[in-house]
């Protein structure tokens, strides 16, 4: 199932997406899936995230060649950082690129979707409180993440966190191609099994961190072939078995 919202007549709806029809849910969206009303075509209306997280975890170095790539040695256990929910940006909304903060770098990143809350959980019992997975951009102020002991603020900018377009509920996450693409040339290029840290290891091991809510997300990790952006370019994510996330690059704002 793909679960997806939409602004409709200024009103956020959060459905069931089949071709160009939502089937709506409850006033409690993602956390009971019921249907509620009539669908409706989505032609022409603008995506909002697929769902509004209280918490983005991010998963650093959680790629082989990426950890290569920043010279750094592979990690004995994942390594955690927050983005802010104020980040996320829905497809087809513009990364803005802030002035003066120097080098901008899209990551392309499978994101779990939690379904219900989770504390403590063992990887046996990870896999019944995802919801689903979905495309994300790990948006990176490349520079100011060199300077930074942590990287709030080279992470944590409105629209550095690209989500979407929708959320994919039914798909095994172990081995997916995943792809990252500018301006329609491949950056990134890899397969979700070179993950060091696979999904159900993560919900696992942050449930013993701090409790998960329904809607958090947890960012898995970038493979390598980062590079910066510039205003004017389009930035694509793309995962098998979920979709394309689209965004242009603009400057400032």
């Amino acid at each position: 199932m793909r679960i997806a919202r939409f602004l409709a007549k200024g009103i956020p709806v959060t459905g069931r997406l089949e071709g160009t029809l939502l089937h709506p849910f409850g006033e409690d969206g993602v956390r009971d899936l019921l249907p509620c009303g009539e669908p409706f075509p989505i032609d022409g209306l603008p995506f909002l995230p697929p769902v509004q997280p209280g918490k983005i975890i991010g998963v650093g170095l959680n790629y082989r060649d990426h950890a290569r790539e920043r010279g750094r040695p592979l990690p004995a256990e994942p390594l955690l950082f927050l983005k802010p929910p104020s980040a996320a940006l829905p497809h087809g909304a513009p990364i803005h690129l802030p002035r003066g903060i120097g080098r901008v770098d899209p990551e392309a990143e499978l994101a779990i979707v939690m379904g219900r809350c989770a504390r403590n959980l063992t990887e046996g019992d990870a896999r019944h409180a995802i919801l689903g997975y979905t495309c994300f951009n790990d948006v990176t102020a490349r520079d100011l993440q060199e300077r930074d002991v942590q990287f709030t603020c080279a992470k944590g900018f409105d629209t550095f966190a690209p989500i979407g377009p929708w959320i994919e509920t039914e798909i095994d996450p172990s081995d997916l191609s995943i792809t990252g693409r500018v301006n329609g040339v491949t950056r990134q290029d890899s397969r979700t099994r070179e993950l060091i840290f696979p999904p159900l290891f993560l919900v696992a091991f942050i449930s013993r961190i701090m409790t998960l809510h329904p809607g958090d997300l947890i960012a898995t990790g970038t493979p390598s072939g980062v590079g910066p952006l510039t205003p004017g370019d389009t930035v694509e994510v793309i995962i098998e078995g979920i979709g394309t996330l689209r965004h242009s690059v603009i400057a400032g704002g």
